[in-house]
Parts: structure tokens; C-alpha cells; sequence
């Protein structure tokens, strides 16, 4: 029988806290999560008088402040893989005993991805307990789903529904073939990294189009092409002129 290894999961959020567990059972049900908290103070306190787990999930932002506090006040000496809606926390993260930085929403593939990097944390016990669990499945290697929020509900969107990605004031969004946006913690740039680039391609600066948005094309002024979108017809969506030829050559596929 395979060792139990016990995690902590630090994470403030009811709804995220039901997801990481659920994924976490599905590809690792032998794991055991021992503790779950969901504060600074409470994580200290935790720390101060119990046994350390073999794992942690931590989310970066929590109510009280930081999670990097906990490492002030508390020595861990067990890996954690950090959870978070925002990028700029990376380089903090692997000053710590970070091993990976998953982006919400958490991707089953990508945990799937740090699950395998804590067997690269140490020679140690864990190590062995984690080279000792079943073979994982293939990771698929681009991005299938996004969740939004839907009012006070969560959806989640299959990457075959969506028609193109945009960033306006500030924020991106993705646009589905039902012809409604929706704001996603995707910065463009980081999206251009997790999709399929045979399904999107990147046009301009504030926009990325799935092959289904390139219906209605039209030339433009200084060799530049025009796209129109259904229910995005406030939008001026031009193929930037340095994208133009490969443009062509991926929609020629």
C-alpha cells in the first residue's frame, strides 16, 4: 500500500477551497488533507503546536494579509506549491519553499504538473512516498476551460464556446460564441502561453481571435486587415500590419 502523505491547504475562499480539495481527491485520493486553514493568525497558531505536513497549498492572499507572513513568524521546512489570481507574487513565492505558482482558476492538467515537481523537492521521505503513488495520465498541454463568475455563481467555459479574447480598461475578457463577455484574471500575454496557437492567434495588442471570428474579413488602410465580430461590432478589431502575413499563413493552416 502506498504512504499517506499529509497536506495542508491554506485558502480563504469557500468555493476554491471545494475545487483544490476535489481535484486534489481525484488525482491523488491516497493524499490526506490533515488541516485546512484559512488565515495568517491561524496558520501560525496551527504551525506553533502540531505536526508539520509533508505538503502545503497555500493561497498567496488571504484576509490578515500574506501568506509569506506565516515564514516570518514560523519555520516550514516542507514544500509548498502557492495558489493565487495574480502573477506578481512569483519571485517572493520561490524565495520561499515554493515549488510551483498556480494561477486561478487552477487547471486539473497544471496541478497535475506541480503535483510531479515535489518528488524534485528533496531526496527525503517524501520523495519516496511521492515516486511510490500511481502513474499519472498525460498532461494535456493547453489550456481546455476557464472559470468566470456569473453574478454570485461560478461557470465554467469550455475552450471550444469561446470566439475570441480582449482587454479593455484595464481588464481581459473572453467572448463566447453565445456573443457574451465575460472578465478573466488572464492578462493577453499570459493566455498566448496557455492556448492552442493552431486555435488562436494573436492579432494586436488588445485582441486574440479563434479561427471561428475570422468569417467577416476586409482590408484595411497600410495593408492592414479588418475583422467583424458579432456582438463585438463596437469593437475596431484590426489585424496589426506586422501580423498580417503570418496571420494569413495561419488561417491558410
Amino acid at each position: 500500500m502506498n504512504s499517506i502523505v499529509k497536506i495542508i491547504l491554506v485558502e480563504d475562499e469557500p468555493y476554491n477551497l471545494r475545487l483544490l480539495q476535489g481535484m486534489i481527491k481525484k488525482l491523488r485520493p491516497e493524499w490526506e488533507v490533515v488541516k485546512t486553514l484559512e488565515s495568517v493568525k491561524g496558520s501560525v497558531e496551527w504551525l506553533r503546536n502540531n505536526p508539520h505536513p509533508d505538503l502545503f497549498f497555500m493561497d498567496i492572499q488571504l484576509a490578515d494579509g500574506l501568506s509569506f507572513e506565516i515564514y516570518q513568524q514560523v519555520k516550514v521546512n516542507c514544500p509548498i506549491i502557492f495558489t493565487t489570481a495574480w502573477d506578481h507574487y512569483a519571485i517572493e513565492a520561490f524565495n520561499t519553499n515554493g515549488i510551483d505558482y498556480l494561477l486561478k482558476p487552477i487547471e486539473e492538467n497544471r496541478l497535475l504538473k506541480a503535483i510531479e515537481k515535489v518528488r524534485q523537492f528533496s531526496p527525503g521521505p517524501l520523495l519516496e512516498k511521492i515516486l511510490a503513488m500511481s502513474a499519472t495520465k498525460p498532461a494535456h498541454s493547453h489550456k481546455s476551460r476557464f472559470l468566470v463568475k456569473v453574478g454570485d455563481k461560478i461557470k465554467s467555459i469550455p475552450i471550444e464556446e469561446i470566439t475570441a479574447f480582449y482587454s479593455l480598461e484595464k481588464a481581459t475578457y473572453l467572448f463566447t460564441h453565445e456573443k457574451r463577455s465575460y472578465d478573466i484574471d488572464f492578462a493577453l500575454d499570459h493566455l498566448e502561453t496557455l492556448l492552442d496557437p493552431e486555435r488562436f492567434f494573436r492579432i494586436n495588442r488588445k485582441f486574440m481571435v479563434g479561427l471561428e471570428a475570422c468569417a467577416n474579413i476586409t482590408a484595411w488602410s497600410n495593408s492592414r486587415l479588418k475583422l467583424r465580430i458579432d456582438g463585438l461590432e463596437n469593437q475596431e478589431i484590426i489585424v496589426a500590419r506586422e501580423r498580417v502575413q503570418e496571420f494569413k499563413a495561419w488561417l491558410d493552416g
